[in-house]
């Protein structure tokens, strides 16, 4: 049985839209009015930061495809690099037949950290700070009371020392971590506010000098987990048997995983994936970067996020863990015209469902990755999309950018100057 959105990578732009309104996703409207309504105001935009001169566009595409769950999704992604979200939506497609992508987040705690120093006798110290617990909770709670109505607030809290260093020239550093569930907000605001509520109290327990109170974004307490398993027959390509493309996949992770100057182009396939989810749904791409990079580096070693192997039973598992806190209200989220419609297109889930699915985009956009450059190599699915650039950059517009695009293909050179001759030779004939 076909459906509106077959073939959607061969529509236009408009009939794509009208794809989405056939298929239930979007409500039916006036397609001019759609596109409108993903401005963004100038008396917006004037506040969301400073010295504003206007705005910078994005391309928006969707990720098609998508099986997360037992659930069906299109997944807006915001990215200007061609290719990731076309791989991304092939490797959605293969993990389809295999049955989709399994998702988990068992739990979502923001980390809050107060940082004193010239605390004499430190685990001395450590025992007293933990004694106050319930007085320390109820200052932080008493600092963001809603969060707390709405079932969040200070789930525990805990105690790092970390020693003097010589080499570093650094003292001693004792540090108070609030591990704070901010239900579905990221929780950056709510997190400061709390850190430093119990700033005061903590110099008075410890006799020690408060430096800052302020959230980390190595969200290790927020770690999601997306999953996949196939069977060797989905794998095959290029004449070559599934059997060794998946042998190929897993010592393409094997490499990445001891090889940290393979890690971080493997890494950095995976970020294509979930920094293009992240920020179209209008959550902060910096703070997900920097927490995930240094989970790749808990080791001491910069390694591979994602790890394949194989099964007793001969299939493929993918896997992928990263600390993920990114959040369904608050911040841009609730003022951005185009963050609205991608939440709305989800299925306004809740923060670990979303969590989930940029968790899964992550890992088919790196399997996509993988299979090819073990196969075909990564240059193919580059290179057309990069004939495509050339031929715009020459000048061509319309239907002339794919007539020129698959000339530049059968052609070489395939540079500026070959699009350029091949476009005034196209224009001459017509």
């Amino acid at each position: 049985m076909s459906s509106p959105l077959d073939k959607f990578y061969k529509k236009s732009i408009n009939e794509r839209i009208q794809s989405l309104m056939s298929a239930g996703f979007i409500e039916h409207e006036h397609i001019s009015n759609f596109k409108q309504s993903f401005s963004l105001p100038e008396g917006v935009s004037n506040h969301m930061v400073e010295n504003v001169v206007g705005t910078y566009q994005l391309p928006l595409g969707l990720g098609m495809n998508f099986l997360i769950n037992g659930k069906d999704y299109l997944v807006p992604m915001a990215t200007e690099e061609p290719s990731v979200i076309a791989a991304a939506s092939f490797g959605a497609k293969t993990v389809r037949a295999g049955g989709g992508f399994t998702t988990t987040q068992e739990k979502r705690w923001m980390i809050g950290q107060v940082i004193l120093k010239n605390v004499e006798d430190s685990e001395a110290m450590k025992e007293k700070v933990l004694e106050h617990y319930d007085d320390l909770v109820e200052r932080a709670h008493a600092a963001h009371p809603s969060i707390v109505k709405r079932g969040g607030g200070v789930k525990d809290i805990d105690v790092r020392i970390i020693e003097s260093n010589p080499e570093e020239h650094t003292p001693e550093f004792f540090v108070v971590h609030l591990y704070v569930d901010t239900k579905e907000a990221m929780g950056a605001n709510i997190v400061n506010t709390m850190a430093e509520a119990i700033k005061d109290a903590l110099e008075i327990i410890t006799g020690g000098n408060a430096l800052m109170g302020i959230l980390s974004n190595y969200a290790t307490e927020a770690l999601v987990t997306a999953s996949f398993r196939l069977a060797p027959s989905l794998l095959s390509r290029s004449g070559l048997e599934g059997t060794e493309v998946r042998d190929r996949i897993v010592e393409a992770s094997q490499i990445a995983s001891v090889d940290p100057y393979r890690a971080v182009t493997h890494n950095k396939g995976i970020m294509n994936g979930v920094e293009a989810a992240v920020l179209a749904t209008g959550n902060d791409t910096r703070a997900t970067s920097a927490g995930i990079h240094a989970y790749a580096s808990q080791s001491g070693q910069y390694r591979s996020l994602s790890k394949y192997y194989v099964d007793e039973h001969g299939y493929l598992v993918g896997t992928l863990t990263i600390p993920l806190a990114i959040g369904t209200v608050g911040g841009s989220i609730s003022i951005h015209p185009g963050a609205q419609f991608t939440q709305h297109i989800l299925g306004d889930p809740d923060a670990k469902t979303l969590a989930g699915i940029v968790c899964a985009v992550g890992l088919a956009q790196n399997f996509s990755a993988l299979r090819a450059l073990v196969t075909d190599g990564i240059q193919r699915g580059h290179m057309a999309l990069q004939a495509k650039s050339l031929a715009m950059t020459a000048g061509a517009v319309g239907v002339e950018i794919d007539v020129i695009s698959r000339k530049l293909r059968r052609s070489q050179p395939m540079n500026l100057t070959q699009a350029e001759a091949l476009l005034e030779e196209y224009r001459n004939q017509s």
